[in-house]
């Protein structure tokens, strides 16, 4: 005979019978439920890579200021050492030309070292070229500080940095990620670009060129800090990744935990080679080009000097373009939110087309005061900036795959040579004309250009190539 304290013996417990016994087991089911539901509940911590976009949208803000001093400069350089147009014009182009060229091996870079060493050395150099800018004297020593220090420096940042961020560590809404982070370019630019233009004009141009180099360095300690290469350093997926079911193996890894792929600068020529192949990379480079073109090259380097020419102070042509600053965030922020849910070979062309609308016109709006028309083309021009960045990042990643941030920064290479180009000529203009009214007008119609061509870059090309890789993987 068995007893209950037997522990080979099974008891089987069942529901008793009777209504005093109902009571007794639906107040026990009760009882249960809220035992379960009342416990304390653990309170869900941000994904991991808010923060690291966070730092990084700090990081791009602190690369921008030199992109709001060439324009408010230039005239102070100009009355003290007698340089003409075209020299400073010169030294804005090679920074630019390198700011371009830079990009896609940094992106490569980024893949090899990881993304917090490459950011914290372009952060140096932009420190250490805008600081030595105060020594110079002769104009060779411009076109070192101003054209390779900082141009290699930002070269390493800015859009193809915000890619990079974007396609390592969000699985989920990347297209509204790289439009918050491209728009720290343009909080930059709005954080520096007012007081520049009053430290240009007292005590001089040198105390502006320091805070340039202030704020670049300032990031440097929150990069090294909290900027993560990769979700795998901390021990998580991408944002909006659902953890792989079965056996891991390279197929199923998450972005941004792969090993890093040998020489940075021959992955980055490699990629070059087999994107030139694909019509749609350079239907990208070039609309890209013209970008650059029309905003760097042309608003950014010279709206200032040739409002400067009609009569306006430059204190107040330095304010609409930090007005243009702010509509940049906003602009490239919901150009993101659409790319994630519309054509984005569509809404390239819809911004081109309107940028060049904006600057067909603009001649008739310049003079010696804000009008109400200026502040119309100030908002519709901030708006339109940079929201070009989102849908053809997103274009690149649906066309070229893993290689779509290196790719990136390759067509980034092209929209930083066409700004050189435009910098370069809009200069040789002012120089040739006295005034710059060819060089807006030939912008504008560039931008039509270029809405042409990204209206016929094909809606599927992304899935022909995963098609065309199938199959080679069948065969």
């Amino acid at each position: 005979m068995t007893t209950p304290e037997d522990p080979g013996v099974f008891v089987r417990i069942s529901r008793p019978e009777g209504p005093l016994d109902d009571h007794i087991w639906t107040k026990t089911q009760e009882e249960s439920r809220r035992t379960s539901t009342d416990g304390p509940k653990k309170r869900r911590r941000p994904h991991p890579a808010w923060a690291v976009a966070a730092v990084a949208f700090l990081a791009l803000v602190g690369a921008a200021g030199f992109r709001a001093a060439p324009g408010v400069l230039m005239v102070p350089l100009q009355q003290e050492f007698g340089w003409s147009t075209t020299v400073l014009s010169s030294a804005v182009s090679i920074n630019l030309v390198l700011f371009g060229l830079t990009a896609p091996f940094a992106a490569a870079l980024m893949e090899r070292f990881g993304i917090r060493a490459v950011t914290a050395v372009a952060l140096g150099l932009i420190g250490a070229g805008s600081a030595l800018t105060v020594l110079v004297n002769q104009s060779w020593q411009i076109l070192l500080t101003w054209g390779l220090l900082i141009g290699l420096g930002t070269g390493s940042m800015a859009l193809v940095f915000a890619a990079t961020i974007a396609n390592t560590w969000f699985t989920k809404s990347r297209g509204l990620v790289i439009g918050i982070l491209t728009a720290g370019s343009a909080a930059g630019q709005l954080v520096f670009l007012p007081f520049i233009a009053v430290l240009a004009q007292d005590p001089g141009w040198r105390q502006a060129s320091l805070l340039i180099a202030a704020g670049a360095l300032a990031v440097v300690p929150l990069v090294l800090k909290f900027l993560k290469n990769s979700p795998a350093d901390v021990g998580a997926l991408p944002y909006g990744a659902e953890e792989p079911s079965g056996a891991a193996d390279e197929s199923s890894a998450p972005a941004g935990t792969a090993e890093p792929r040998g020489n940075a600068a021959v992955r980055a020529l490699q990629v070059l080679r087999s994107a030139s192949r694909n019509r749609t990379f350079w239907a990208l480079a070039a609309g890209f080009a013209i970008c650059g073109a029309t905003t760097n090259g042309l608003i950014g380097t010279h709206f200032i000097p040739s409002a400067h020419d009609h009569g306006m102070p430059e204190t107040t042509a330095a304010g609409l373009l930090a007005v243009v600053g702010i509509f940049d965030i906003l602009g490239t922020i919901a150009s993101g939110w659409l790319t994630d849910r519309f054509n984005p070979r569509i809404l390239l062309a819809v911004y081109y087309q309107f940028r060049g609308i904006g600057l067909l016109v603009l001649p008739l709006l310049l003079g010696s005061s804000v009008q109400p028309s200026m502040i119309v083309f100030v908002v519709i021009y901030g708006l339109d900036w940079v929201a070009t960045v989102p849908p053809t990042a997103a274009i690149c990643r649906q066309v070229f795959g893993a290689d779509g941030g290196v790719v990136f920064g390759w067509v980034f290479a092209a929209h930083q040579l066409g700004a050189a180009a435009a910098a370069l000529a809009a200069g040789a203009i002012r120089d040739a004309t006295g005034h710059y009214t060819y060089a807006w007008f030939g912008a504008a119609a560039m931008c039509t250009i270029a809405a042409v061509i990204s209206a016929t870059i094909r809606k599927d090309a992304g899935r022909r190539k995963s098609a065309a890789l199938a199959v080679a993987s069948v065969d």
